[in-house]
């Protein structure tokens, strides 16, 4: 896959277009930062933008500029969705590698006579986009979107709620700065950001800092009662029930982070959260140096992502799912272990 040119870029977006905007399934910080970043640029150049999402994203995003107006699948009537996708001139697929990640609106893209654009950092991307402007070594989509804005010689439309936007996916991406994505490049990012009035403090406290009480006794309940830990793999891994998420009233959001827990502990390089959902048990993996988490799920759980830190999905019961998680580990114990 080869990106496309500055110029081409340009070209493209020379003259008012209808823009869509869409992002993965479940957004997180990075994805609806990147997509709220990229709205309020090409508002600046006179496009006409919508942003829609797959679905609801979490509440502790709701302070970022622009989220007011996104448009949520399912929760918006279906023919104006509909009318939003066939009348776009140009689709920015953003923070995911396949269409599959967009779940029921992957037909809508897919059937768009639009203009698709790929603005990514995750492995393997699909050849679904028109153009693309992707890198797996970015720490982030929203650097992306940083790197795409100067792309384009437009640095001096950059303002304190893109920078704010932008933010949020990297500090949120980099696990707060200290995942090995997080280049010199990332902070001088970073720090130009902040000259642009990014608040730092106030992100992280919206972020991190406002959590409900029922979860933080969710966590409480998971870290005390739900987590098993396997010394002779190096492996840690959480199975929630959906009933134990109606019993702490489980929002979105509430059980992101919670695999990044077992990663924590000593000697642990390899962990996994197994939740048990309406449409199967859905799965998140995270790993520490050479052990290819990605592999791992792409192997075994129709998954996929970043080499440590990635997700899958099993059709199979809760506890099937368990057995089959642990009954491949004996595989992998030569690198589990060294």
């Amino acid at each position: 896959m080869h990106n496309a040119t500055a110029e081409e870029f340009k070209a493209l977006l020379s003259t008012p277009q209808n823009v869509v905007i869409t992002t993965h399934y479940k957004p997180d910080a990075d994805a609806l930062g990147s997509s709220l970043a990229l709205s309020a640029f090409l508002q600046k150049l006179n496009h006409t933008v919508t942003v829609i999402t797959p679905s609801d994203y979490p509440s502790f995003l709701n302070w970022i500029d622009g989220q007011d107006k996104v448009l949520i699948y399912n929760s918006v009537n279906e023919t104006v969705i509909n009318e939003k996708f066939a009348n776009a001139d140009i689709i920015f697929c953003l923070d995911f590698s396949a269409l599959s990640r967009i779940n029921e609106m992957e037909p809508l893209v897919a059937a768009s006579k639009a203009k698709k654009v790929l603005i990514d950092h995750h492995l393997n991307p699909e050849s679904f986009a028109d153009y693309n402007f992707h890198n797996n070594q970015a720490a982030a989509t929203a650097e992306l979107i940083y790197d795409f804005i100067h792309l384009l010689d437009k640095q001096e439309l950059l303002d304190k709620n893109i920078a704010e936007s932008i933010y949020a996916g990297i500090v949120t991406d980099t696990g707060s700065f200290r995942f090995p994505t997080t280049t010199s490049k990332v902070h001088r990012i970073i720090a130009h950001l902040l000259e642009l009035g990014a608040d730092n403090f106030k992100i992280h406290s919206l972020i991190y800092d406002s959590n409900s009480e029922l979860r933080v006794k969710f966590l409480g309940f998971a870290l005390s009662q739900k987590l098993t830990i396997l010394h002779e793999f190096n492996t840690a891994f959480f199975s929630i029930t959906a009933s134990e998420l109606e019993d702490y009233h489980s929002q979105t959001g509430d059980t992101e982070g919670l695999v990044n827990y077992g990663l924590s502990i000593e000697n642990i390089k390899f962990a996994a959260v197994l939740i048990e959902r309406e449409d199967g048990v859905k799965i998140s993996f995270r790993s520490i140096g050479d052990f290819a988490a990605n592999e791992f799920a792409a192997t075994h759980f129709e998954g996929g992502g970043h080499k440590n830190a990635s997700g899958g999905k099993s059709k199979l019961s809760l506890d099937e799912s368990v057995k089959k998680f642990i009954s491949l580990l004996p595989i992998y114990k030569e690198s589990l272990t060294n």
